[in-house]
């Protein structure tokens, strides 16, 4: 009984190395127990699968015939297999794309027309920047994240999509799509993109959703209207090489495999390092298996294909243009020896797996045994030998079928003719000018980030089609849409210049600290003293965010008047921090920089501006500076002496919104404002605005602490009588 209890226990263990993804030792302990049992299907189907999580399919295909020898594979055995085949050229491809180039969040500076140019040193230049990350073809339908990256619709869409593939960054803030949910939770198309990839790529446009219809149709069963509708897609855009694998999927439905090689092979030629990588990764396996069948298998053989998501996953990175790889006829006709024991495999695997968006698994007849004969069989073990099978067009293709066209015919990235591009396509519909930093809502609406900041400071619906998108009044999230400004910076470089100096001057414009200064009208502020904020005004809104943006962080404060708008003296505010809420209303935590003069009232976009000159306090020397001294200490121990005897609670809160009450300074004029607890005093004491803005405007510290103790001599004399009183 121990014996199979410690066996059990082995096993056990296996199966827990596995779930915890350390293959290698759920492989080796799987062979251990096969060593100890001898052969057992079951084990043989698991260290399979454990090695082709390794990565070591050599050693799993072997496991795997081992399996088919006890008993016919099932389609479900090689799901492992398949999953971790996509896997591994996916990691392979994604180590030769080209890197994408840095990016920037709104608000930081934009690049220069030549920052995207080659550097005249070999570099090469980025690569097509409106294709796909995801799937490496000309975006369909595209959407912009919230992270400022675009992929086609689908290809985020996917189930298993829960980040971007560029900054590893959540997806979206929003539903995602899923099987059976409304069109309302999917992503939604960015407008101007789709306008533009219309404009610019009309017959790619036609033919991707030519095979969104196919798909349609082949999920009705329906394969002959089907293939005429790939066929019109092809004749649209004959080099589409999802097409061309889809196509081939369809004829191997229909029984047509001659007509389904000719299409692979031309895939291959088209995106020649996929199969590269595939012969690469089997050549060792297929170079071991014998050369031949007995022929009481070959009638039961078929070909194995991969599922769907394999062929579609499969990235283009870029390989010397001479560079041809073998057809898939060499891979198929040795891969089907894997599964000689199971004639409809292939067509099991695809049915059970997942199909892609655009694409339908669908039933598939066993290949014919020609697929299989010897005259098909080469080596496979040296690059050399793999690219030399398409230097001459395939001997299967009907003179009225696409023969593989050289690669100089088309090109990796594609060119937009200069007569396409219109500036008015990137137009802000709020501006009406060129988009500078171009956000686009989750609507998929696109526009300056400032137009659409100031837009919802009044809304916060996107300004073209309504739809609420407070989300980003909460998180402040706006991160550029790097495509659109991408495609701005290299065809509009002339325009873009244009754009970026007129934001710079109105950048400078707003900056200027003496002229046209912004001006919060609301209640005093004093030099060094807290005035914390709250600011619900539209045009309070923009004026916080265009200090914030200027770099200045300072704006005016004055008390209203009913002639002029707002008193002819204030003080300067300098932002500290702001916290915004959900409906846009934000917190500003600011204090007192120094007081001006008002030389010129104004309004700008809807907020009061001024022309201001800065006041200083008048400087005293010799006996007049002495006498200043004295009675600086005079009123301070004045002032002291009165506000500790106010009542507890009073202190408490004066201690909470003021801060305590500064010191004393040894030499009274080293400010400009004079003494920082003058200011805090004239705060805390309880004097009408009018009074507070008489002693802001003196420049004379001595008239300031006469003024300030006359008020303590009054406010203890009416706290005296109240005692009395009582």
């Amino acid at each position: 009984m121990e014996a199979p209890a410690a066996r059990t226990e082995m096993l056990e263990l296996a199966d827990e190395a596995f779930r915890a993804m350390n293959y290698e030792l759920a492989a080796d302990i799987y062979e251990c127990q096969l060593l100890e049992l001898g052969p057992q299907r079951p084990l043989y189907l698991s260290k399979a699968d454990a090695l082709a999580r390794c990565g070591r399919f050599t050693e799993a295909f072997e496991a795997y015939q081992s399996a088919a020898d006890l008993d016919r594979l099932r389609p479900e055995n090689l799901q492992h297999l398949l999953d971790c085949i996509a896997a591994n050229i996916r990691v392979k491809e994604a180590l030769s794309r080209p890197q994408p180039p840095c990016r920037l969040r709104a608000g930081a500076p934009a690049e220069s027309p030549g920052d995207h140019a080659g550097t005249g040193s070999g570099e090469e230049a980025p690569s097509d920047p409106l294709r796909c990350q995801v799937c490496l073809e000309l975006l369909f339908e595209p959407v912009s994240l919230p992270c400022g990256h675009t992929f086609c619709r689908r290809c985020v869409e996917e189930e298993t999509v829960t980040e971007c593939q560029l900054c590893q960054l959540p997806v979206s803030v929003r539903p995602r799509a899923r099987s059976g949910a409304s069109p309302e939770s999917s992503f939604r198309l960015n407008v101007v993109l789709c306008n533009l990839l219309e404009k610019w790529f009309p017959s790619e446009c036609r033919s991707r959703r030519l095979q969104l219809e196919a798909a349609g149709l082949v999920r009705s069963g329906d394969y002959s209207a089907a293939l005429g509708l790939c066929e019109q897609a092809l004749s649209l855009v004959p080099h589409d090489y999802m097409m061309r694998c889809y196509r081939a999927e369809l004829y191997i439905t229909t029984g047509k495999y001659k007509e389904a090689l000719c299409d692979g092979d031309v895939a291959c030629t088209l995106k020649p390092l996929k199969t590269k990588i595939l012969c690469d990764m089997f050549s060792p396996v297929l170079e071991n298996m014998p050369d031949s069948l007995p022929t009481s298998m070959r009638s039961q053989s078929s070909c194995i294909r991969p599922k769907p998501t394999f062929l579609s996953t499969f990235s283009s990175a870029p390989v010397a243009r001479d560079c041809t790889v073998a057809g898939p006829s060499e891979v198929f006709s040795k891969m089907n020896k894997i599964s000689t024991q199971e004639p409809n495999a292939s067509s099991q695997i695809l049915k059970k797996s997942k199909a892609t968006p655009g694409e339908t698994s669908v039933p598939a007849e066993a290949v014919p045994p020609s697929f299989t004969n010897g005259s098909q069989k080469r080596k496979l073990s040296h690059e050399t030998d793999i690219c030399q099978s398409f230097k001459t067009p395939s001997k299967m293709a009907k003179k009225d079928e696409f023969v593989p066209l050289p690669f100089d015919n088309f090109k990796a990235s594609r060119e937009i003719p200069s007569e396409l591009v219109d500036p008015s396509d990137f137009e802000c519909s709020l501006c009406m000018r060129l988009f500078y930093e171009p956000v686009t809502t989750s609507c998929g609406h696109t526009f300056c980030l400032k137009c659409l900041e100031r837009s919802l400071d009044h809304n916060s619906s996107c300004p073209l089609c309504k739809e609420n998108v407070a989300e980003y009044l909460v998180t402040r999230a706006f991160s550029k849409t790097f495509l659109t400004e991408e495609l701005i910076i290299q065809y509009l470089p002339e325009e873009l210049n244009d754009r970026r100096r007129l934001h710079e001057e109105e950048m400078k414009e707003l900056s200027n600290l003496t002229e046209d200064v912004p001006i919060f009208v609301c209640t005093m502020s004093f030099p060094t003293i807290p005035c914390p904020l709250h600011v619900f005004e539209p045009r309070y809104r923009l004026m916080i965010r265009r200090c914030i943006e200027t770099g200045t962080k300072q704006f005016g404060m004055c008390i209203g008047n009913e002639l002029k708008g707002f008193a002819d003296y204030g003080c300067m505010l300098e932002i500290r921090d702001v916290k915004f809420f959900p409906d846009g209303r934000s917190v500003v935590d600011t204090i007192g920089k120094c007081r001006f003069k008002v030389l010129r009232h104004g309004q700008r976009d809807g907020y009061n501006t001024a022309n201001i000159e800065y006041l200083e306090d008048k400087k005293v020397e010799g006996e007049e500076y002495h006498e200043l001294v004295c009675l600086s200490d005079s009123v301070y121990d004045q002032a002291f002496t009165w506000f500790s005897s106010l009542k507890d609670n009073m202190r408490t809160q004066i201690l909470n919104h003021f801060g305590p009450m500064p010191g004393k300074e040894q030499i009274p004029q080293s400010s400009q404002n004079g003494p920082a607890w003058c200011w805090w005093l004239l705060a805390v004491l309880p004097l009408e605005s009018r009074a507070q803005l008489a002693v802001l405007s003196m420049t004379s510290l001595k008239d300031r602490l006469i003024a300030i103790r006359r008020v303590l001599v009054f406010v203890t004399r009416q706290r005296l009588r109240s005692l009395i009183l009582t």
